[in-house]
């Protein structure tokens, strides 16, 4: 099993720039392939970005491709998502997910694992 938990949530104004963070504890290694989605209400859940934790390979939706940097720190099995020139369309709860696999994995329905959540809400 694996446990992950998201942090580094909150309300912000347009603009601003976040940084969320997510540890990953049990089962773990670099054998895993971590990412970020994210659900605003009444909507469908999004993907925003994967890494592999073996090499550092990332991608993007490209809804937050040039915004949104996501990597790691495999010392403590930890991915962060640095989201930069925030809108109110970034409003969401952005979740962590991790699978058992080497490589780059955009769907949600493949990843086993994922955190509870933290909200962004980005509001004037």
């Amino acid at each position: 099993q694996v446990q992950l938990v998201e942090s580094g949530g909150g309300l912000v104004h347009p603009g601003d720039s976040l940084r969320l963070s997510c540890v990953a504890s049990g089962r773990t290694d670099d054998a895993y392939s971590m990412a970020w989605f994210r659900q605003a209400p009444g909507q469908e859940r999004e993907f925003l970005s994967t890494i592999t934790l073996r090499d550092g390979r990332t991608d993007y939706a490209d809804s937050v491709k040039g915004r949104f940097t996501i990597s790691r720190d495999n010392g403590k099995i930890m991915v962060f998502l640095q989201m930069n020139s925030q809108t109110p369309e970034d409003t969401a709860d952005y979740y962590c997910a991790a699978e058992r696999y080497y490589g780059i994995v955009r769907k949600g329905e493949s990843f086993a694992y994922w955190g509870q959540g933290t909200q962004v809400t980005v509001s004037s």
